[in-house]
């Protein structure tokens, strides 16, 4: 249990890490997408849906106005670092086919229940992972799945999530898909597998209600 509370942890770091980097990719050939994954656009209506789902999850666990406003100012690079993750997802699962590495329904929920049991019950553990990790409550199997596909493809690799031939793994599965972010949310470091941040002081981040900016790149 342990292993896999530090694999979490190490994804969700990795997730939330980006150093600051003006580069002059971008997809303006991709109007209206957030990203471009291997040839495939991920809306940023589809992404704005995604940090949704999150905000409302944290509205209702915080009814308190007050404290409301201090978990959306903790949380405030929630619309990146949910693109971060969607992105990941997909390099992951590249790289987990390029290896041979699947993960089974019966895998997931064998996790599940472990972290359950560790976190004193299904809603701690749905808790646990909204406030540390910004997942979503609906969303938390797919995150368990990547956590999985993670740990394993590091197994068949003869490694861990921490070592550089797991992250070369990813490294060579972002470049075959030719990752493509909008700028307004940075851009991707395939040699790394994380989104860097984009100096851009005109762009603003808009929370999930689409009227208030909730942070500012640089």
């Amino acid at each position: 249990m342990h292993r896999r509370r530090r694999t979490a942890l190490v994804l969700s770091a990795a997730i939330l890490a980006a150093g600051p980097l003006l580069t002059a990719c971008g997809n303006d050939a991709h109007p209206g997408a957030a990203a471009v994954v291997g040839g495939q656009r991920i809306s940023v209506s589809h992404l704005e849906s995604r940090v949704n789902e999150v905000r409302r999850a944290q509205r209702a666990a915080v009814p308190d106005e007050a404290q409301f406003q201090q978990v959306l100012a903790s949380t405030s690079g929630l619309t990146r670092d949910t693109l971060h993750n969607m992105v990941l997802d997909q390099v992951l699962r590249r790289a987990a086919r390029d290896h041979g590495v699947s993960v089974t329904r019966k895998e997931i929920q064998t996790m599940r229940t472990g972290l359950e049991q560790q976190a004193g019950g299904a809603k701690a553990l749905e808790t646990t992972w909204l406030q540390k990790y910004g997942i979503a409550p609906r969303r938390l199997d797919d995150n368990l799945r990547l956590q999985l596909e993670a740990q394993k493809l590091a197994q068949k690799l003869g490694t861990d999530t921490t070592q550089p031939a797991f992250w070369k793994a990813l490294s060579t599965a972002s470049d075959e898909l030719r990752i493509d972010v909008n700028p307004r949310y940075g851009t991707w470091d395939a040699a790394k597998s994380s989104r860097v941040d984009a100096k851009t002081p005109w762009l603003r981040e808009v929370s999930s209600g689409g009227t208030q900016p909730q942070a500012a790149f640089g």
